[in-house]
């Protein structure tokens, strides 16, 4: 250390260029050393949130909910990945440091094992020692600056987008109005930013053109000065404008947006992948199609409560006493379409209505065991209680089937809002031995 320190306090031109050290890579290191541990937690802990959150909600809801996640995540794992290269460009930097202060005389060619050819063109290179230290630790400041600042954007946006998603779903829901909130923040978005941009576009293609004294030139300057004071100005992200004024504006921008892309990119495709029941490897020739498998989440004693959907389930696969218990949770994607449709006595007691909505709700679980349908499943109000989820409750006595494999059906709605090209099964297959 007391080398490092005197090679720092050197006065050649060499060693010079180490005074150039950016001034808050101490702080940097300790923000990266720290918050690296609790960014590489976080995305893990944010699947977990969403798919415990997920089957709670409705479909203009769980937009919401998934949205908040995407954004939530792409800045956890834009912040894991740069405190993570940070620390290895600091460590880069450090061992930079270190090899120049017990080798201050840097690179030997005469004792370097090369031809001819090959020494006279690294001769050439004007580059030292120092220099490389100060490229080192320039390279992990910018990326470190970069990567929190993308994060912050996206923060910014998800704050932002989902706020406003989420004030027109309450006045939408408050107001009960049949709307597509989503295209309606969308618009709203639009008309808001769209003079801005608009503003923008003219001033660069066409501000050297327009006169002081004339109306569009007081046009575009009012737009433009008006969003920059409300902070939308370069100057209020004064990161990303150093990096445009010295990094070339295309390059920076590419960076920027290009950081942003991968993240979202890379989040969108392990949210699709975990959703996915296919499984990664070379199994393409292996039997799959809906309806013939059997599932882990249909059993109790197999299934993920965190991270299985609200499926209905048995409590093994062997079942060994004289009923089946099935458990079927309340799906509000799946259900609350239909339920509106309930005709519910509004003045009726609430025990009674609550009575009319069970009788509603089993309607659409209908059962089968076998091909036959179950004519009396005598659904109760229960919960699921590993999952904290309102679910119906059937107790099916099986003493009288044989022993061997049944196969119980249980049907199902189609999901709220969905478009999936492929058809979704109007039902749930659950095998079991008994």
């Amino acid at each position: 250390m007391a080398r490092t320190m005197r090679a720092m306090s050197d006065s050649t031109p060499s060693n010079a260029a180490l005074a150039r050290t950016a001034p808050t890579w101490e702080v940097e290191l300790l923000i990266s050393g720290v918050a690296v541990f609790a960014m590489m937690q976080l995305p893990g802990w944010l699947d977990s949130a969403i798919f415990a959150m997920e089957p709670r909600l409705d479909q203009g809801w769980r937009l919401i909910a998934v949205l908040a996640y995407f954004y939530a995540k792409c800045a956890a794992v834009i912040l894991a990945v740069t405190f993570s290269l940070h620390l290895l460009m600091r460590a880069q930097w450090i061992a930079l440091m270190g090899m120049h202060s017990v080798f201050p005389q840097g690179m030997r060619m005469d004792d370097t094992r090369m031809g001819p050819i090959q020494r006279g063109i690294e001769a050439e290179q004007p580059d030292d020692t120092a220099e490389a230290i100060e490229r080192a630790d320039n390279r992990a400041s910018v990326t470190f600056a970069i990567g929190v600042t993308v994060a912050l954007i996206m923060l910014a946006v998800c704050l932002g987008f989902c706020g406003t998603l989420l004030i027109a779903n309450l006045l939408s829901r408050a107001f009960d109005l049949q709307i597509d909130t989503f295209f309606i923040v969308l618009w709203v978005a639009l008309a808001f930013f769209g003079p801005m941009l608009l503003a923008v576009l003219i001033d660069q293609a066409f501000g050297h053109r327009l006169k002081s004294d004339g109306w569009p030139y007081r046009a575009v300057s009012a737009t433009i000065r008006f969003y920059t004071r409300i902070g939308m100005g370069r100057r209020n992200n004064r990161v990303v404008a150093i990096l445009l004024a010295n990094k070339g504006e295309r390059r920076a921008m590419l960076t920027v947006f290009g950081v942003m892309m991968l993240a979202v990119v890379g989040v969108f495709a392990s949210f699709i992948g975990m959703n996915s029941r296919s499984q990664l490897g070379s199994y393409g020739l292996f039997p799959a199609a809906d309806g013939i498998g059997i599932d882990a989440e249909h059993y109790d004693d197999e299934r993920d409560p965190a991270r299985d959907g609200a499926s209905p389930y048995v409590q093994s696969m062997v079942i060994r006493g004289p009923y089946l218990q099935l458990v079927v949770p309340y799906n509000p994607r799946r259900n609350n379409a239909a339920m509106r449709g309930c005709d519910v006595a509004e003045d009726a007691p609430e025990r009674q209505q609550a009575q009319t909505r069970l009788a509603c709700l089993g309607k659409l679980h209908a059962l089968q065991l076998d091909g036959k349908p179950v004519a009396d499943p005598d659904y109760q109000i229960a919960s699921d209680p590993r999952a904290d989820r309102p679910a119906l409750l059937a107790m099916i006595d099986i003493r009288d089937l044989p022993r061997g494999r049944h196969e119980l059906v249980v049907a199902r709605q189609p999901k709220e809002g969905s478009k999936r090209k492929k058809p979704d099964p109007a039902y749930d297959r659950i095998v079991f031995w008994n």
